[in-house]
């Protein structure tokens, strides 16, 4: 079973990780991984340069060796990145040299302090390795988009029954999730900015 929101027990056991960030006022973050995806994300770079609103993706390595362009963009256009490995290796089946590696390669095309892990799965020691050069960010809020079974109704209500002030918000702005993506985001972004809220870029 996926869990939208995170439990309040796992993030107060894994303190070293940031589950959620200050809110000055009504501020959120809206994040989103495994691009750049050219036909995606060009997508959702439109949608949020139409409201106005900065985000934070977090892009995988080989995908910003593929789409330079698309990457560029992105920064270009004021949004944070952070790094979510090359290849989307998951933690739980990996070295701890293997994982560093993977994230390092990354790292010589994504100019950032800040990492995700993939499947947000990441060993203790593996944290402990990444800790001396990132900070792990996690999440507050999961919008499950990836789910070719949810529907989008589904998808919208993990982030809108859920979000507060400070919380992270995972999307994906890949092919996999794009149905869902493309029916949610929009519906999200209108909620969030008629209820108050601020989507921002994470601080890096």
């Amino acid at each position: 079973m996926i869990i939208a929101r995170i439990p309040r027990i796992l993030s107060r056991a894994f303190r070293s990780l940031t589950w959620e960030l200050p809110a000055s006022g009504n501020q959120v973050y809206l994040t989103f991984d495994d691009g750049p995806t050219p036909e995606v994300t060009g997508w959702v770079l439109d949608l949020l340069s139409a409201r106005g609103i900065k985000a934070t993706f977090f892009c995988l390595g080989n995908n910003v060796e593929q789409h330079t362009e698309i990457f560029g963009r992105i920064l270009e256009e004021g949004h944070a990145v952070g790094n979510h490995s090359y290849s989307h290796k998951k933690g739980f089946r990996c070295s701890v040299s293997g994982y560093v590696e993977d994230v390092e390669r990354a790292a010589g095309l994504i100019d950032s302090k800040l990492f995700r892990p993939p499947y947000g799965r990441i060993l203790p020691a593996q944290v402990r390795a990444i800790k001396k050069r990132f900070r792990i960010i996690m999440w507050t809020v999961l919008s499950v988009d990836y789910n070719a079974s949810l529907p989008g109704e589904k998808v919208v209500k993990n982030v809108t029954a859920n979000v507060r002030p400070g919380s992270i918000i995972v999307f994906h702005d890949s092919v996999k999730a794009s149905k869902n993506l493309y029916y949610a985001l929009p519906k999200v972004v209108d909620f969030l900015l008629e209820n108050g809220y601020s989507p921002v870029a994470i601080p890096s």
